[in-house]
């Protein structure tokens, strides 16, 4: 069955470009111009992925996206002409999970999006097939992409919860930036480190004051670590 992408732009020509060359790759494209019919789509068709423009009438791309991950976790590419740095961290933290700036070449919107569906189609299915990781006031659950804490559901885009459940899963051990790259986005990731640091300090305004048996700490100079205080660990890890 063909791939279905998305593709979300209020100019009709490059609309049309996308679906052409993305046809020709052997795509089934969906193309729409306005937010509401974006988040529309995403409910009834279900596609492999979303090409989503920042800058639409009425309904930004942003506020679109912040829409989609409340009930999806389908990949999603931002491309925009923006190019300011604060518009692609925004993007990031909203839960995107690559970012392409206009004018764009389509050979690269094709790289990108492959390396986004390759990376998807290898979320965690970890070692021993550990789906879900359990502290003092915190729950993830990978199989439902669910983040429980001190019992509620609190929302975090999928690229959070996997880089707090990798780390999580390997309390006290210390990773690199690039480490962490590699691991929850793949080696074949167009974007930089500054994406860790990004994720790092959204989860940890989710996690304040949750428990002061464990944190999120900064390894200054190297990277970050799931810490247990004191070297008491409380864990369960479970599998399915």
């Amino acid at each position: 069955m063909l791939k279905k992408i998305l593709v979300v732009d209020d100019d009709r020509e490059i609309r049309e470009l996308l679906r052409v060359g993305l046809e020709k790759e052997g795509y089934a494209v969906i193309a729409v111009g306005t937010g509401n019919e974006a988040i529309a789509k995403c409910r009834e068709i279900r596609p492999d992925m979303v090409l989503l423009d920042i800058m639409l009438p009425r309904m930004d791309g942003m506020q679109v996206c912040r829409e989609i991950r409340r009930f999806s976790s389908v990949p999603l590419i931002m491309v925009t002409a923006r190019t300011d740095v604060i518009d692609k961290i925004l993007g990031l933290e909203l839960g995107a999970d690559d970012y392409i700036v206009k004018p764009f070449v389509l050979k690269e919107v094709l790289a990108r999006i492959k390396a986004v569906l390759r990376r998807s189609a290898n979320r965690p299915e970890d070692p021993g097939n550990e789906k879900s990781v359990r502290y003092d006031g915190l729950d993830i659950d990978m199989s439902g992409y669910e983040m429980k804490i001190k019992g509620k559901v609190v929302y975090a885009p999928p690229k959070e919860l996997e880089l707090l459940f990798f780390m999580g899963k390997n309390p006290n051990r210390v990773f690199t930036r690039d480490q962490l790259l590699d691991e929850i986005w793949g080696y074949d990731y167009f974007g930089d480190s500054r994406t860790i640091d990004v994720h790092i300090k959204r989860l940890r305004k989710k996690l304040e004051g949750v428990s002061d048996k464990w944190k999120l700490k900064t390894v200054w100079g190297v990277g970050y670590k799931f810490e247990i205080i004191d070297g008491s660990e409380e864990r369960s890890v479970t599998s399915q």
